[in-house]
């Protein structure tokens, strides 16, 4: 049997490859799960096994946006300790956080996809990092949401071994054991990790960070990893409070800890990165080191504008994440693509700092090279699988932008009329395909009041 074709026609293109190449008006064609032909004007005559064509006249298309840091659990915590930074906003939000069970995460997870699948987001990662005991099965609660919404998910599996006893931040009750994590870790890494192109679902090995691990658990995570051919995930240099417990603990900057444990590599991306000297980027440019750059949520934690032209210049592989919605409650990354642009531009580079095109190939190849996917994904090229958007411009908040690009990353977030995850169907007009939005909006909110002591 012929393979099934959809043809998107007379929609701008923005295929976000090696040149950036544009197209005013084109074409795309997809064959089953990948991009078969891409180009201007409309596609190619006498095409076979046609089932659907689509008039994208007064849209844009690009590759779908990734997202590359969340903490999916964090949906049922927004609107808390809304002003304070990082080490008290931890504090304050541990003792509910370790309280979470396996309905809590499930619920939270299938939220916060839903709410980015709908704004174009077709990749997610994850860093889930706390498990208390008795929980149940918290990664198979994402598995079990990722796939109901047919979002492809990188799932960090996180870790956290110091509490406060031992000079960490997180409470005591809210770790587990250095062997108990670790071995956890791999089992994670056995049950549900897919290296195939196509895979919907890859397992990082991820200790959560310099003030809640072991120097032990970053070196045997580091080990583990690499022994299994996984990513690894960290946060790193986020605040001027983690710099200084680094150096107040290890007698050295954040950077030169994380190198010191094996955590520099071009297999390894880091949260936020905010606080980088000079030898910390060229650190990270010779190792090949990957950032999820999280604007959004920097901003509410107060903790500062991070370099990202500098980290670009330098060569370092750059994508944005979302960061958990209880310091990003948007909860999308279409706004990070327009406050990367807008914050980055009040630091010392100013207007130069970032432009449209470069903010949108952060969320889309940038965030697939962090990820270990660009050859797979983050671009609209023949032979990648078919992850792609199609946003409509030509409404109330974008018809007088002339530049769709400019339209996208400045303007209103747009609707998606489309967005294919391996050629299927994810979105259509606005609105989810394979969830019901008020039953997850329901089991979110009942999930949340749980959390918060209001529901048994």
């Amino acid at each position: 049997m012929a393979e099934q074709r959809l043809v998107i026609e007379n929609c701008a293109l923005a295929t976000v490859d090696a040149h950036d190449t544009e197209y005013p008006a084109g074409h795309v064609v997809v064959a089953g799960s990948r991009i078969e032909t891409v180009g201007p004007g409309p596609a190619p005559a006498g095409l076979t096994g046609v089932t659907r064509r689509i008039d994208g006249t007064g849209h844009l298309a690009t590759p779908g946006l990734i997202n590359t840091h969340h903490h999916f659990y964090q949906w049922l915590t927004r609107g808390l300790a809304q002003d304070a930074h990082l080490f008290d906003w931890l504090v304050a939000l541990y003792p509910t956080w370790s309280r979470i069970d396996e309905p809590m995460v499930h619920a939270a997870a299938q939220g916060s996809l839903a709410m980015m699948a709908r704004g174009g987001v077709t990749t997610a990662a994850d860093h889930h990092y706390i498990f208390p005991r008795g929980a149940g099965d918290l990664v198979g609660a994402e598995v079990r949401a990722a796939a109901e919404l047919g979002v492809r998910l990188t799932l960090a599996r996180g870790s956290m071994d110091r509490g406060t006893s031992e000079g960490g931040l997180p409470p005591d009750f809210a770790v587990e054991t250095t062997e108990g994590a670790l071995l956890a870790t791999e089992q994670a890494i056995d049950r549900h990790h897919d290296a195939s192109p196509d895979s919907m679902l890859q397992i990082a090995v991820a200790p959560c960070s310099p003030f809640s691990v072991s120097t032990e658990l970053l070196r045997e995570s580091a080990a583990l990893a690499r022994r299994r051919g996984v990513r690894l995930h960290t946060h790193g240099s986020e605040t001027v409070e983690e710099e200084q417990f680094c150096r107040e603990l290890f007698g050295t900057g954040p950077t030169d800890y994380l190198a010191s444990a094996g955590w520099l590599g071009p297999d390894v991306w880091m949260a936020h990165c905010v606080h980088m000297s000079d030898e910390d980027i060229n650190a990270f440019a010779r190792t090949g080191t990957g950032v999820a750059h999280c604007p959004s949520s920097n901003a509410r934690l107060a903790a500062g504008i991070a370099r990202i032209p500098d980290l670009l210049a330098a060569g370092v592989p750059v994508g944005l994440g979302v960061d958990g919605t209880a310091s990003n409650e948007a909860g999308e990354l279409h706004t990070e693509l327009r406050n990367a642009l807008l914050i980055n531009r009040l630091g010392a580079h100013r207007e130069r700092a970032l432009n449209a095109r470069q903010a949108l190939r952060l969320g889309t190849y940038g965030g697939a090279r962090v990820l270990g996917r660009e050859q797979e994904t983050g671009s609209l090229e023949p032979g990648k699988l078919a992850d792609l958007v199609l946003w409509k411009l030509d409404g109330i908040g974008h018809s007088t932008i002339a530049d769709p690009v400019a339209a996208l990353v400045l303007g209103a977030a747009a609707p998606v009329t489309l967005s294919l995850v391996g050629g299927r169907p994810v979105v259509e007009h606005g609105r989810l395909l394979t969830v019901e939005e008020d039953v997850v909006a329901r089991a979110a909110r009942e999930q949340a009041r749980r959390l918060a002591g209001l529901l048994t």
